[in-house]
C-alpha cells in the first residue's frame, strides 16, 4: 500500500508540503481534500513518479499497478469498443460486456460503440480515458476531478461503481456530496501538513478546527504566562534575595518553546449586491423554440412563469440544451419563434463559460470587476478584489495571465460589483475548490432576488432550489418540489434504460452464451487455487492443534514418570505449534476474504449475462 513518510516538497521559496506523513490500507478509499493551490495535484504527480520531491520517502509495493485518467487525447483504434478494451488485463482481453458495461454507466450508447473516438468532443473523450482506467483495475486507482466532464446521471453512476471499488482509491474533487458518498476516510491538505481520518469531509473539518482551537488556547495561555514571568525577572532582577528566584524564571523561560499565532487562511466571500424589485413575476417564457439545425430542435414549446425570488435549477445530460435555455431566458440568444418577457425592473448577472472568454485581456483585475459599474468607487473595486482572493499585486495583473479559475473568480467578482435580482448561472462552481462552493451555496440561498442555475452537484441541488426545469425524454418539464422528491417521483429514464442496456450489453443470444462460459472458465481459474489454498490452510491447523493435543498428553505422562527433562522439549513444540496456528489463522482470513470477494464478483458477471 501507499506510505509516504516525512515528505516535503518545495518550488523555489514555496513551501508545498512540510514533512508529510500518509499511510493507506488495503481497500480504502480516500477523499483528497484542500483548497486550491495546496498541492492536491502535485501529490499525485509524486506518487505517479511524474513530480520529484526535496526529501522524505514515498513508497509502493512490489507490482503495485497505478491508475490514473489520463487528459491526453490520444488514440489508436478504430472504434470507441476496441479503444476502451485496451485497458482490459491481458487475462480478460475477451471480457468485452465489462467494458460496454462501464461506457454505457458513462453516457455512451449501443450505437456509439462501433464510432471512431475522433467523432466525439473532448468531454466525451476524457470520458473514455476514464472508462479504459476503470477496467483496468489497478491496484490503486487516482482520480483528479473526475466528474468535471460528467453530467448529473453519469456522475450518479460513478458514484454506485466507486462504492464498489474492491482496490484502493484516491480521489480529488471539489463535488462534496460525490466524494463523501464514495470515499471511506479523507485527508485535509492544511497549512503545509496532512490530516488523514476515518468518515467524511465535515468530520476532518470539524477536527482540524477542534485543533486548532486547543492551540491557539494553549498559546494564548503559554504567552500570558510567559509574560508574567518576564515581568517578574524584570522586576526583581536587581534585588541580590530574589537572585535564585529570577534564575529559576529564566531556566523556566528558555524551557517554554514559543508557539507562532495561526496564520488567517483567506476565504472567498459572496454578497451578492441585490437590485430591489416590488415585482411578483420576474420573469416568463412563452412557447420557446431554438435550434442551432433546422431538423434538430433543441427547445420545443416551452413555457415557464418564473416568481421574484424563486431558485430553479436546470438539470439533465450534456448536450441537450441547458445552456442554451439558459441563455434565451437571459436574451445572450434570440428564439426562434416564441417570446421571452421581462419585468421592467429586472437587472440580470449571467455566469457561464462563454462569458469569461469575452474578458478582456489587456484590462487588469480591478480594471475587469470595475467595469461592472463605473460608478463604483476604487475603493469599493479594491473590496470586491480582495473578496475574490485577488490582493493588492494580484488585482493589478493582466485578465491575459491568469490561469482559468482565477478568470472565473473576476467573473463573478463582476457580478458582485453590479446590482442584480435575477442571477444567471451556468457552472458556476467549475473552478472552486469545496469551501468556496460552500460560501457560494450559501450566498445563493440567502439571496432575496432569483436565481436560475445550470449544475451537475446534487449538493447544490439539495440545498438550493424548490423548482426544476428537466430536460429528459427529447423535452423540457418543469417540477415543482426538492430534488429528492424528482428523484422518487420522477427519477431519470436514462438510469432506468442504462440498466437494461448495461444487463443485455447488445450481445446476441451467442455471444452471451460465449461470454457465459469465458466467465465460468475465468472462474474455475481464480476460485479452484483460492479453494485448495484455505483448504491446505484448514487441514494444516487441525494437524497443528492434535500436535499440540499429543504433547499436552506427553507431558502429563513425563511428569507422572519423573522425566522432567522431556517437559521442556513438549513444551517448545507447543509454543512452535501455537505460533504457526497464529500465523496461518492470518493466512486463512486473507485467503477466505479473497475467496469470498472473488465469488461475489464472477456471481455478478453472471447476473448481467442472465
Amino acid at each position: 500500500m501507499l506510505q509516504i513518510t516525512n515528505l516535503t516538497k518545495t518550488y523555489g521559496t514555496r513551501v508545498v508540503f512540510d514533512q508529510i506523513t500518509l499511510q493507506m490500507q488495503a481497500g480504502e478509499r480516500l477523499g483528497l481534500v484542500g483548497r486550491n493551490g495546496y498541492g492536491k495535484s502535485t501529490l499525485f504527480k509524486m506518487i505517479l513518479g511524474e513530480e520529484a520531491y526535496d526529501s522524505g520517502t514515498l513508497s509502493l509495493p512490489k507490482n503495485y499497478r497505478l491508475g490514473h485518467l489520463a487528459q491526453h487525447l490520444k488514440f489508436t483504434e478504430q472504434s470507441v469498443l476496441d479503444e476502451a478494451c485496451l485497458g482490459l488485463l491481458p487475462e480478460e482481453k475477451d471480457h468485452t460486456y465489462k467494458v460496454e458495461a462501464i461506457l454505457f454507466g458513462l453516457g455512451f450508447t449501443k450505437a456509439d460503440m462501433g464510432r471512431a473516438p475522433g467523432e466525439f468532443s473532448g468531454g466525451f473523450q476524457i470520458r473514455l480515458n476514464l472508462a479504459k482506467v476503470l477496467v483496468s483495475s489497478p491496484n490503486l486507482l487516482l482520480l483528479d476531478e473526475p466528474t468535471n466532464y460528467l453530467d448529473i446521471i453519469s456522475i450518479r453512476w460513478l458514484v454506485g461503481f466507486l462504492k464498489q471499488w474492491k482496490n484502493e482509491l484516491i480521489i480529488i474533487s471539489h463535488d462534496r456530496d460525490f466524494m463523501d458518498q464514495v470515499s471511506t476516510h479523507t485527508a485535509m491538505i492544511h497549512r503545509l501538513k496532512i490530516k488523514k481520518i476515518q468518515g467524511d469531509t465535515q468530520k476532518v473539518v470539524e477536527q482540524i478546527i477542534m485543533e486548532e482551537e486547543i492551540y491557539e488556547k494553549t498559546r494564548a495561555n503559554d504567552e500570558k504566562k510567559r509574560k508574567e514571568i518576564e515581568e517578574f525577572v524584570t522586576r526583581f532582577r536587581a534585588q541580590a534575595h530574589k537572585a535564585t528566584l529570577v534564575q529559576s524564571r529564566i531556566k523556566q523561560l528558555e524551557k517554554m518553546p514559543e508557539q507562532e499565532k495561526l496564520a488567517r487562511i483567506a476565504s472567498l466571500g459572496f454578497t451578492f449586491n441585490y437590485a430591489s424589485t416590488q415585482a411578483k413575476n420576474i420573469l416568463e417564457t412563452q412557447n420557446l423554440n431554438f435550434s442551432y439545425q433546422q431538423d434538430k430542435p433543441i427547445i420545443k414549446n416551452f413555457s415557464i412563469n418564473i416568481k421574484h425570488g424563486e431558485k430553479i435549477a436546470i438539470i439533465g445530460k450534456n448536450g441537450k440544451g441547458k445552456s442554451t435555455l439558459m441563455n434565451l431566458m437571459a436574451k445572450l440568444l434570440t428564439p426562434i419563434s416564441g417570446e421571452v418577457k421581462e419585468h421592467n425592473s429586472l437587472k440580470s448577472g449571467v455566469f457561464g463559460q462563454t462569458n469569461i472568454a469575452r474578458l478582456n485581456p489587456g484590462l487588469t483585475v480591478e480594471e475587469e470587476i470595475g467595469s461592472a459599474d463605473f460608478n463604483l468607487s476604487k475603493t469599493a473595486v479594491r473590496n470586491i478584489c480582495g473578496t475574490m482572493m485577488f490582493t493588492s499585486d494580484d488585482a493589478t495583473k493582466k485578465i491575459s495571465v491568469l490561469s482559468g479559475g482565477e478568470k472565473s473568480r473576476v467573473l463573478l467578482g463582476k457580478i458582485l460589483a453590479k446590482e442584480a435580482n435575477v442571477l444567471f448561472l451556468d457552472e458556476p462552481t467549475n473552478h472552486l475548490d469545496m469551501d468556496s462552493i460552500s460560501a457560494l451555496t450559501e450566498s445563493l440561498v440567502l439571496f432575496p432576488g432569483t436565481v436560475i442555475i445550470v449544475t451537475h452537484s446534487e449538493m447544490i441541488l439539495k440545498e438550493l432550489p424548490t423548482r426544476f426545469i428537466v430536460f429528459q425524454n427529447d423535452e423540457q418539464v418543469v417540477f415543482d418540489g426538492s430534488y429528492d422528491e424528482f428523484i422518487e417521483k420522477v427519477g431519470w429514464e436514462e438510469e432506468k434504460n442504462q440498466g437494461i442496456e448495461v444487463k443485455k450489453s447488445g450481445l446476441s443470444r451467442k455471444e452471451m452464451q460465449h461470454e457465459r462460459a469465458n466467465i465460468i472458465k475465468e472462474r474455475a481459474k481464480i476460485l479452484n487455487p483460492l479453494k485448495s489454498q484455505v483448504e491446505k490452510i484448514e487441514l494444516e491447523i487441525t494437524n497443528l492443534e492434535t500436535s499440540i493435543t499429543i504433547n499436552n498428553e506427553a507431558i502429563l505422562k513425563a511428569s507422572a514418570e519423573g522425566h522432567t527433562h522431556k517437559i521442556a522439549e513438549f513444551s517448545i513444540n507447543i509454543k512452535n505449534a501455537e505460533k504457526k496456528i497464529e500465523d496461518l489463522f492470518f493466512e486463512l482470513e486473507e485467503k477466505s476474504l479473497r475467496l469470498s470477494e472473488e465469488t461475489t464478483r464472477f456471481e455478478e458477471m453472471l447476473n448481467q449475462l442472465a
